[in-house]
């Protein structure tokens, strides 16, 4: 994957690029902040070592903004976690790093991308809504919740074909 150099009026420059476990502390700072429940530093080694695509969203200083973790399935995309700097969210990044996401879908030739979403976390259903994603099912206690209990998630699709 290249990396991107883009300008938005309303932001600063950023780029796009791989992450990988040099970044761990980066990733882990942004993903306790937004998270109620985040992942363990092992579930993003995992993912290095699996090799699934972790990529991410710099600004100029070189600070992380954001990023994705992808898992491919035959032709279809997983997106297994995404987030954005808690400082940086209601900016547009994560639809930026959606853009991406599907142009990296596209290049690479997947028919689609999937996604599990908390049922209760709203504001990433709409964006998703927004980006084009449609819901495809429920996986009942998908997700940890507070006090041992467990919360539904909505599956949602993107096709690209």
């Amino acid at each position: 994957m290249m990396n991107q150099t883009f300008s938005l009026a309303a932001m600063d420059r950023y780029q796009f690029c791989n992450l990988g476990i040099e970044d761990l502390n980066a990733i882990m700072a942004i993903e306790e902040l937004v998270y109620t429940h985040p992942w363990s530093r092992g579930n993003f080694l995992d993912s290095f070592e699996q090799g699934h695509a972790v990529c991410g969203i710099r600004d100029a200083s070189d600070k992380l903004l954001g990023y994705f973790v992808l898992m491919p399935v035959v032709d279809e995309l997983h997106l297994l976690t995404i987030a954005v700097d808690q400082c940086k969210q209601g900016q547009g990044y994560a639809l930026i790093l959606l853009r991406y996401l599907k142009d990296f879908a596209a290049s690479r030739q997947f028919h689609s991308i999937l996604l599990e979403v908390r049922i209760s976390n709203r504001r990433a259903r709409e964006i998703y809504q927004r980006f084009g994603f449609e819901e495809i099912g429920r996986r009942k206690a998908y997700y940890p919740a507070h006090n041992g209990q467990r919360e539904d998630a909505i599956v949602m699709r993107m096709s690209l074909v």
